[in-house]
């Protein structure tokens, strides 16, 4: 039922096959460059020192090291520090407490949490966390990715003066990724 010419069919299947060897090359060449994955000890990753509160954060994976879906790390947030209200547009993320405790407040509604609790924040819901009495050792994880890059901008390695900025200064960074603060 074919009705192209026996020339013209051979020429149309070699672009077809063409074609379908350029897609198979691309769609196999991400399995070929993705990173094999790696373990980190808890004091490895790239350290930063909050701008705010001085506490340790260790970026432990974003697309620096090869995750291009989301990005995870710790923070230590100081006694009395606390996080303050802020949300991402486009980023769900999530908290596992591993030392401490506090309020987390989510759409304004406040939550006791201690070590061990877990929290889930859907993108674009007003979150913070209140730590009056005690330091608080976040893990967190965030998809997509942002948060990290955030961090990159505000905060410095160990040994550097910190930064200074306004709330407006802060705002300003902060919707570069994808988020803003009250």
């Amino acid at each position: 039922m074919n009705t192209a010419p026996p020339k013209r069919r051979s020429f149309l299947l070699g672009l077809g096959g063409l074609g379908l060897a350029r897609f198979v090359q691309s769609s196999a060449a991400p399995a070929q460059t993705a990173p094999h994955g790696y373990v980190l000890a808890s004091a490895e990753g790239e350290h930063l020192v909050h701008f705010r509160d001085h506490g340790d954060i260790f970026i432990k994976a974003s697309a620096a090291t090869g995750s291009s879906h989301l990005a995870l790390g710790t923070q230590r947030v100081m006694p009395g520090s606390g996080i303050p209200v802020h949300r991402h547009f486009d980023m769900d993320e999530c908290f596992y407490i591993l030392e401490g405790g506090g309020t987390f407040l989510l759409n304004d509604e406040p939550h006791p949490i201690e070590a061990g609790a877990t929290v889930f924040i859907p993108r674009n819901s007003w979150h913070g966390f209140q730590n009056p009495g005690r330091a608080l050792l976040l893990l967190w994880i965030v998809a997509p990715p942002g948060l990290d890059g955030f961090f990159r901008e505000t905060c410095n390695p160990p040994g550097v003066p910190p930064k200074s900025f306004t709330h407006d200064q802060i705002n300003a960074i902060a919707r570069k990724y994808g988020t803003e603060f009250r």
